[in-house]
């Protein structure tokens, strides 16, 4: 992307909580980079795959100056990946997610500290809920696979709900009552840019259409809360 629209991007996010890039990496890129996955022996569950950056071409898409830029456009130019996801959403798999907030962080050891917590294991990584100040350091992209369409269940957001810190479950209710949400409706090879804390949700699938979405986290620091550090997931 070309400077003005990392500056857009920075703005958008800012403001709203997450932005829509409608072609970030050509078709070619995106075939290749699915058929590599296809032909890795992942450990998948109902939802995708967890911890995908020990894999080459995930850490490799994650630091492409394509994606990387965008994060640095939000976090600074220290900005770097620290955790990826796929999502694979199809008519084998196919699950609801009801509205909420990312709050969850993979750290490398686990230190009770003030905010932080309730803690768990997955795949032999420490998680803790994370306190807005942390989080506030942290931006996703999210790397569509597959159009994202009306009927495939894409991602829905509530703007500008990422500058208010952590909603309780029973806030977050209310809020998603009294909010208009947006729905992200993005083509195979487009990005949307969100900060965690905005709450957003997905419907079913209602279409033979996949919806497959490669999640990164970026953060601007590794230590983000003194002793707490990231870990590479």
């Amino acid at each position: 992307m070309e400077e003005p629209l990392y500056r857009t991007c920075a703005l958008q996010v800012a403001q709203d909580g997450y932005a829509i890039f409608q072609s970030v990496l050509p078709i070619a890129d995106i075939q290749q980079l699915t058929l590599k996955l296809g032909g890795s022996a992942l450990r998948r569950s109902r939802a995708g795959v967890r911890h995908l950056l020990g894999n080459s071409d995930i850490a490799g898409l994650a630091g492409d100056p394509r994606l990387l830029g965008i994060a640095q456009s939000v976090l600074g130019n220290d900005a770097f990946p620290f955790r990826a996801t796929l999502f694979d959403k199809s008519p084998d798999s196919n699950w609801p997610i009801t509205w909420h907030q990312d709050t969850a962080l993979p750290l490398r050891e686990k230190h009770e500290a003030p905010g932080w917590g309730p803690w768990s294991e997955k795949e032999g990584i420490a998680y803790a809920h994370a306190p807005a100040q942390a989080l506030e350091q942290v931006v996703a992209l999210r790397l569509h696979l597959d159009d994202s369409r009306d009927d495939n269940g894409p991602l829905r957001v509530l703007p500008e709900t990422h500058r208010q810190g952590v909603f309780s479950d029973q806030q977050i209710e209310v809020i998603a009552a009294s909010v208009n949400a947006v729905t992200c409706l993005v083509p195979r090879g487009g990005v949307i840019v969100m900060r965690p804390l905005i709450i957003h949700a997905s419907s079913k699938s209602h279409s033979d259409v996949p919806r497959r979405v490669i999640h990164i986290e970026y953060a601007s620091q590794n230590i983000v809360s003194a002793p707490l550090r990231l870990a590479m997931a």
